[in-house]
């Protein structure tokens, strides 16, 4: 069994660890793309499907989990404009740093906030359970590409983001919705 919030902290080094490699080496840019925007939306999706919804309901995270949320929505958004960049080009670079900038605030408040208080608020059977449905969730979701989600999943993501009246929306609303509140 893996305790859920060491295996987030483990998908965090290994983001990390692309970044430099994407700043460090841009020749590798074209293969390391892909795999740093299938472990970020899978490591994004899986959080949001298992971790975000005992956060809040069970850790007293509410607060820290909608937060989290709205900067999930954010991150996805620079994500998208990166992969449609040309890995050499200057709008690259800074739309990777832009990403790097989101990614390495959200990771850090995450690791202040949301996840030390699963540590201390859940025992650890219980984080082992959501350890093994993180890494279900995140093995269901690895090949998705940022913008493709289903409209449950956007439901969903609307429930952690505090946005009411989502569930009477149209997807395209939804993604508005979602994407007007993302935080940055």
């Amino acid at each position: 069994m893996t305790n859920v919030v060491d295996l987030i902290m483990q998908d965090h080094r290994e983001v990390e660890r692309l970044f430099e490699e994407l700043r460090s080496d841009p020749d590798k840019r074209p293969t390391l793309l892909p795999t740093l925007t299938t472990l970020l939306v899978a490591h994004s999706r899986a959080e949001e499907a298992e971790v975000y919804p005992a956060a809040r309901d069970e850790a007293g995270a509410a607060e820290d989990v909608e937060h989290s949320q709205k900067e999930h929505l954010a991150a996805e958004q620079v994500l998208e404009r990166l992969a449609a960049a040309d890995p050499l080009s200057t709008e690259f670079d800074s739309t990777l740093q832009e990403l790097v900038a989101a990614v390495t605030h959200h990771v850090e408040e995450e690791e202040k906030t949301v996840l030390p208080g699963m540590r201390q608020n859940l025992d650890e059977k219980r984080l082992a359970d959501l350890g093994e449905a993180f890494l279900a969730s995140r093995r269901e979701h690895l090949g998705e590409q940022p913008g493709e989600k289903t409209k449950e999943e956007m439901l969903q993501q609307a429930d952690m983001a505090g946005i009411d009246g989502a569930s009477g929306m149209s997807k395209d609303e939804l993604k508005k919705a979602l994407e007007k509140n993302a935080e940055m």
